[in-house]
C-alpha cells in the first residue's frame, strides 16, 4: 500500500473568510484538529496538518514555550505539521512602500523561525513556507513590468532569509494576487526571482483551474473560446499548464472547483473551493492530480512529500459535518493510490 505522499488537511478553512468582519466566526484550532482526527476511510486517516500562522490559531510571534505546546497539541492526534502559511497580507506586501515590503519580509522571517523550530521539535519532517505577493492584480497592472520586478526583488530578499533557516518558500498561484494571477505572469515572476532551490510554486487544483480560463488575464486563457468542459480539451489545457509550472512546483493542494469564484470576509474573490463530491465540480480529482504529480511521460516525480486538502471558505455548517472530512479523505486516498509510492 502506498504511504507517500502523506495526506494532510489544511487548518485555515477555520480562519479564512471567517471572523469579526465576516458572516461566520472562526473555528478554533483544537476543533479543526479534532474533526481531522475523527476522519477515517478504509482504515486510512490523515497523516498531518498544514497551518496558517495567524490568530486565533497560531500567533506569528509565538514564543518557544508556545511552540512546544503547539507541537504537543498536534502530535497528540498522531499528526505532524507540513507546510505553514506566512501572514504576509495584513501590514505588508511584496510591492509598494518600503515599509510594506519590510513588513512582508519580516512576516516571512517569523514564519521561517516557526517552521524551523517545529522541525527541531520533531513534528515537522517536511513542508514549505507559503507566500504570495499580497498585491491586487489591479494595483500590479498600473505598471506590470516595474511591479513584477519589485515583487521579484522582495521575494529574493525573503529567499535569502529562508535559506538562513534552511526553509523553502512556495508562492501560491491564485487569481487574486498580482503577478501571480495568471500562469504566464506566475512563470515570469518565478523566472525573475530565479531561486529554484529556495523559491518554487504552490499549485492548488482549484486556483490553477481558473488559470486555464484566463479569469483575470484573458490574454493568458489556455482553453479555446468555444470550450464547454469537454474532457479531452480540459486534459490538453492542463498538459500545457503543468508543463510550464510543474518544474517549479514544490507544494500541492488537492481541491475541487466548479469554475466560479468566491470571496469572504477580508479575502478577495478567488477560485471557489468545492466539496470533493460536489456534482458541479469540473475536476476528476485523482485523474487531474496526476498532471501535477507525474511528468509528461507519466512517471512519478516524487517531488511532493505530502499533499494537502484545501477547503478554504467552506461554510461552518459544512466544516462541522463528519461526512465532509470522510469524503475529502477518500478523495485524497484515491490520489495516493493512483499517484503514490511506498517508502
Amino acid at each position: 500500500m502506498n504511504n507517500f505522499p502523506k495526506i494532510h488537511n489544511a487548518m485555515w478553512p477555520g480562519l479564512v473568510g471567517k471572523g469579526p468582519e465576516a458572516e461566520e466566526p472562526a473555528i478554533d484550532l483544537d476543533t479543526m484538529l479534532q474533526m481531522t482526527a475523527n476522519a477515517e476511510v478504509d482504515g486510512v486517516k490523515f497523516d498531518g496538518v498544514d497551518l496558517f500562522l495567524y490568530q486565533p490559531h497560531v500567533d506569528i510571534d509565538i514564543d518557544d514555550d508556545g511552540l512546544k505546546d503547539l507541537a504537543d497539541k498536534v502530535s497528540k492526534h498522531g499528526f505532524v505539521v507540513g507546510s505553514v502559511v506566512a501572514p504576509v497580507w495584513f501590514d505588508g506586501a511584496a510591492m509598494g512602500s518600503q515599509q510594506q515590503r519590510d513588513n512582508f519580509v519580516k512576516a516571512v522571517q517569523k514564519a521561517c523561525r516557526i517552521g524551523t523550530r517545529l522541525r527541531e521539535l520533531g513534528v515537522r519532517p517536511y513542508g514549505v513556507v507559503r507566500i504570495d505577493s499580497a498585491t491586487s492584480p489591479s494595483d500590479w497592472a498600473t505598471d506590470p513590468v516595474a511591479n513584477t520586478k519589485q515583487i521579484a526583488e522582495t521575494f529574493q530578499q525573503a529567499a535569502d532569509l529562508a535559506e538562513d533557516y534552511g526553509e523553502r518558500l512556495a508562492a501560491e498561484g491564485e487569481i487574486c494576487w498580482g503577478a501571480m494571477h495568471s500562469w504566464r505572469a506566475m512563470v515570469d515572476l518565478l523566472e525573475q526571482v530565479d531561486r529554484p532551490q529556495t523559491l518554487g510554486f504552490q499549485a492548488d487544483m482549484a486556483h490553477t483551474l481558473l488559470y486555464l480560463l484566463g479569469y483575470n488575464a484573458a490574454q493568458d486563457r489556455i482553453v479555446p473560446a468555444d470550450f464547454n468542459w469537454e474532457p479531452e480539451a480540459l486534459d490538453e489545457a492542463l498538459k500545457t499548464l503543468t508543463a510550464a509550472l510543474r518544474p517549479w512546483t514544490i507544494d500541492f493542494h488537492v481541491a475541487q472547483n466548479d469554475a466560479t469564484v468566491k470571496g469572504g470576509g477580508s479575502h478577495d474573490k478567488t477560485g471557489r473551493h468545492c466539496l470533493a463530491d460536489d456534482p458541479n465540480g469540473k475536476l476528476n480529482i485523482p485523474h487531474h492530480a496526476g498532471f501535477w504529480l507525474r511528468d509528461d511521460k507519466g512517471n512519478l516525480t516524487k517531488s511532493i512529500q505530502h499533499i494537502c486538502w484545501d477547503g478554504c471558505m467552506f461554510p461552518n455548517d459544512v466544516l462541522h459535518k463528519q461526512d465532509t472530512w470522510n469524503n475529502i479523505l477518500s478523495a485524497m486516498n484515491q490520489v495516493r493510490r493512483q499517484h503514490g509510492w511506498e517508502a
